[in-house]
């Protein structure tokens, strides 16, 4: 089996219905394409176009509503659920404010273990919202477990080795508007300053506008275009620090568009698949050698969370 990569999106596309075919050989090469760009595309995920379309839709009607309606629904401790209004959020080291909005949905249980799982914020303007966002959330963590069960294999762990520690996570569903740009946005603003992010991985389904780049490992600023019937998927940190390195969380970023497209809004919307708040995030031995030593100090899931949200102005 071999990925595929074409030159308007560059990094390497997975056929995910290959991983039942020949999971160990699915495995090996989606931990070889991870090791070189930190992102991959999956395709033949089994995610129907109508769940993200609706999602899409359902986001284009949350955020026109009036601003004073938004904010009645802001708040939650860390941004954890619910709305976080424009300008709001920092880039980890940025200087000035992300140009967006978001609006984010956890997982829905009836008895959580951990009190970190807070309750979701539901807009009574849009009661569509809620079925819209709760089903492609199920879609993307299905999608997410499957990547982690071969990522487990690449990194010689038992397939169903993630399972137990992300069956309560605090995964999150980002549903993001980016607002046409104004006249004169403020020096060095960006819709999303470059930043890597914190969780195990994200799957990232729209826009229908482009924007998003990659770092290279060489440094240079690499255009994504989201395909139609692709999931882009990236390591975040927590998975980085797992693994001492080897699967690498790489910086990204979503640039000002130019000419008509800057008044035109941007939606997309990432899933951000966490493990639960008491995991250990120690190093797996495995990934500790004579030539790449041990870089990080044990911590839970849930302080290095604490932890971030805190440098990108959450907390």
């Amino acid at each position: 089996m071999s990925e595929t990569a074409a030159p308007e999106h560059t990094i390497p596309v997975f056929d995910l219905r290959e991983q039942a075919r020949q999971p160990d050989e699915f495995a090996r090469c989606l931990g070889r394409a991870y090791r070189q760009w930190g992102f991959v595309g999956v395709q033949q995920h089994g995610v129907p176009d109508a769940v993200i379309e609706h999602a899409l839709d359902a986001a284009e009607a949350l955020f026109a509503l009036p601003a004073a309606t938004k904010l009645q629904y802001a708040g939650s401790p860390g941004g954890a659920r619910g709305y976080t209004p424009f300008a709001r959020e920092v880039a980890k080291g940025a200087a000035v404010h992300d140009l967006k909005e978001f609006w984010h949905v956890g997982r829905e249980l009836a008895a959580p273990r951990y009190a970190q799982l807070q309750p979701n914020i539901w807009p009574q303007e849009q009661p569509a919202f809620r079925a819209a966002a709760l089903t492609l959330y199920a879609e993307l963590e299905r999608v997410g477990q499957q990547l982690l069960q071969a990522l487990a294999r690449y990194l010689d762990l038992p397939a169903d080795w993630f399972a137990a520690r992300t069956d309560q996570g605090n995964s999150i569903l980002r549903v993001l508007h980016y607002p046409p740009l104004p006249d004169e946005p403020p020096a060095g603003s960006l819709r999303a300053a470059a930043h890597e992010d914190i969780n195990l991985i994200t799957l990232l389904v729209g826009s229908r506008q482009s924007g998003l780049e990659i770092q290279s490992r060489q440094g240079d600023w690499v255009p994504v275009s989201l395909l139609p019937g692709t999931i882009v998927v990236n390591i975040g940190d927590i998975l980085q620090r797992l693994t001492n390195g080897l699967l690498p969380s790489t910086t990204h970023r979503v640039v000002n568009p130019t000419g008509p497209a800057a008044r035109v809004s941007r939606y997309s919307v990432p899933f951000f698949l966490h493990p639960n708040p008491d995991m250990d995030l120690s190093v797996l031995p495995q990934c500790v050698s004579a030539d790449n030593p041990q870089r990080y100090a044990p911590i839970t899931a849930h302080e290095f969370l604490q932890e971030r949200l805190r440098e990108i102005g959450l907390l």
